[in-house]
C-alpha cells in the first residue's frame, strides 16, 4: 500500500477534478440567459468537491 502525501495522490480527488473540468466544458454550451444563475452554481459546486476532499485529508493528518 502506498503512502498518500498529497491530496492529488487520491484517485477520488483526481476523478473529481476531471469531472469538474468536464462539467465546466459542458456548461459552456448552456444558453446565455443561464450564465449567471444555473451555470455559476453548477461550476462552483463541481469545483468544491475536490476542495472538500483536500480539506478533509489535511484535517486527518
Amino acid at each position: 500500500m502506498s503512502t498518500i502525501k498529497f491530496h492529488q495522490d487520491l484517485k477520488v480527488c483526481q476523478q473529481s477534478f476531471d469531472a469538474a473540468m468536464e462539467i465546466y466544458k459542458l456548461s459552456k454550451t448552456f444558453p446565455k440567459e443561464e450564465i449567471y444563475s444555473l451555470t455559476d452554481q453548477i461550476r462552483r459546486s463541481s469545483g468544491s468537491v475536490s476542495a472538500n476532499i483536500s480539506e478533509a485529508l489535511c484535517k486527518r493528518k
